[in-house]
């Protein structure tokens, strides 16, 4: 049968999926085997079980905060912009809770610090709300898990510095963690406090070599050696502060439950990684192997040449991946740069950019809320919110107007027909949420997509169905001729 008018083929309407589908426009290399962690490092079901026993406060207060929201008795931050800002609980709710928990409002203070930082609660308006952590808590070792590692990596905020600290020797101290916990990761045992500081010295010594401003004195700049204090023989001069810091530090990885420190303070004091703690250095160290090792070397490369890269990865090495590439730089740069490599002309680019968004969580959402006015990034940036709100992904789906969804499905097409192969064009036809071929040619035509004539023609040329091939390609020919 030949004819001359479209056949009214009907779409069968399946969840909408565009980052999926962009992801499957690659081929599908094997992923690299997982690794196995060092002996003496417990199974994930009793990690997680460690992780509930340590945050059971956390988890507490949560629920108590979900259950007055619930009720429209929402607890949050004090009303003033900097208190809010903060995320500091309001006096008046935590004297409710401490009441209602039979606590001290010192304690539910301190819960409250760790169940925000775990992600167990996240604050919307002045209002706190239970996080996607909470809700799968009792049943998903990998939600624990992930939620004592974001405790665990803001320490520092869970159990500040000591009032008079010079905030930027204390900022030193907490780069230099990681090379502590590293050093008693790999010593698979106790070490001595006084090794430890001998450690901090020579980092915090680095550190300040590293970052060290050149004085301008007249027409010539003072050579970058001449402002280096050379090193004395007992190590850092601060070695008074340091040596507080440093206590500070482990009482800080202490309180999270990532170390013990045995001997109390005297010369005789060692600290040694808890499980939890093991665990956690280790899979840290394996993210960076991953991405040192890669063919790329992802983890030296901008945003953009990262993202290409790990494009042909499975999701769990991509997430590997952007993790590592995420450690190595501060967030706020890392987030701009992600953003800047979503706006660029590749499609598969910026939905993986948007996958790597979600590696940075809760920290990237002012400059995601930022890029919602871009027509390019909006339904990738509206879609990621509703996410972090708390939506799985078909709910996600159902905060974009048809027009957004349209201009989506384009988009992730342009990413199919730029990286995949005919059947996955022609597989991606399916999720469009327009019913008929004629409807989803004329919302395509009218959404004013850039790349909407390559994504007809590609579509036009891959479909086995003549009639509908016609029909696209027709389309194709009037939206370049500017019908």
């Amino acid at each position: 049968m030949t004819s001359r008018t479209p056949r009214d083929s009907r779409l069968r309407l399946v969840p909408r999926q565009p980052i999926a589908a962009a992801r499957k426009a690659v081929a599908d290399r094997g992923s690299r085997p997982a690794p196995r962690p060092p002996a003496g490092i417990p199974g994930r079901p009793e990690l997680a079980r460690q992780a509930r026993a340590g945050l059971t406060g956390a988890v507490r207060l949560a629920r108590w905060a979900a259950a007055e929201y619930a009720r429209g008795a929402g607890p949050g931050p004090d009303h003033d912009a900097a208190t809010a800002e903060a995320g500091v609980l309001g006096t008046a709710t935590a004297e409710r809770a401490a009441a209602a928990l039979d606590l001290t409002p010192r304690q539910v203070q301190a819960d409250w610090d760790r169940a925000r930082l775990a992600g167990l609660l996240e604050l919307h308006g002045g209002s706190a709300r239970a996080g996607w952590r909470l809700t799968a808590w009792d049943r998903d070792d990998s939600a624990v898990l992930r939620g004592w590692v974001a405790l665990f990596d803001a320490w520092s905020l869970a159990h500040p510095e000591p009032a008079g600290t010079d905030p930027t020797v204390a900022a030193e101290v907490v780069e230099a963690a990681p090379q502590l916990l590293s050093v008693m990761h790999l010593s698979a045992g106790p070490v001595s406090v006084a090794m430890l500081l001998d450690l901090l010295r020579q980092r915090v010594a680095e550190i300040r070599a590293e970052r060290c401003e050149i004085p301008y004195d007249g027409p010539e700049p003072v050579p970058a050696r001449a402002s280096v204090p050379a090193p004395r023989a007992g190590g850092c001069e601060d070695a008074g502060p340091l040596t507080d810091l440093l206590a500070w530090a482990l009482d800080g990885l202490a309180s999270v439950g990532a170390l013990v420190v045995r001997g109390g303070t005297g010369p005789e004091a060692e600290a040694v990684l808890t499980p939890l703690g093991n665990w956690a250095v280790w899979v840290k160290l394996e993210q960076i192997c991953v991405a040192a090792q890669s063919p790329a070397g992802n983890i030296e490369l901008s945003a953009e040449a990262m993202l290409r890269g790990c494009a042909d990865l499975s999701p769990g090495p991509a997430r590997a991946e952007y993790r590592a590439w995420l450690a190595a730089r501060p967030v706020r740069s890392a987030v701009a740069e992600l953003l800047e490599a979503a706006r660029g002309d590749d499609a598969l680019v910026r939905g993986l950019a948007f996958e790597a968004l979600r590696a940075v969580g809760a920290p990237a959402e002012p400059a995601v809320r930022a890029v919602v006015d871009e027509t390019m990034l909006r339904p990738y940036a509206l879609l990621w919110l509703a996410e972090q709100e708390g939506h799985d992904a078909e709910e996600a789906a159902e905060v974009l107007t048809r027009e957004e969804a349209t201009w989506l499905w384009v988009d992730t097409a342009a990413a199919v027909a730029d990286h995949g192969e005919s059947r996955l064009l022609v597989r991606h036809l399916e999720s469009a949420v327009q019913g008929t071929v004629p409807a989803l040619l004329a919302e395509v035509r009218a959404v004013g997509h850039p790349r909407t004539v390559q994504v007809l023609v590609a579509l036009a040329a891959a479909h086995p169905d003549p009639a509908l091939a016609k029909a696209v390609r027709r389309a194709a020919f009037q939206v370049h001729r500017g019908g």
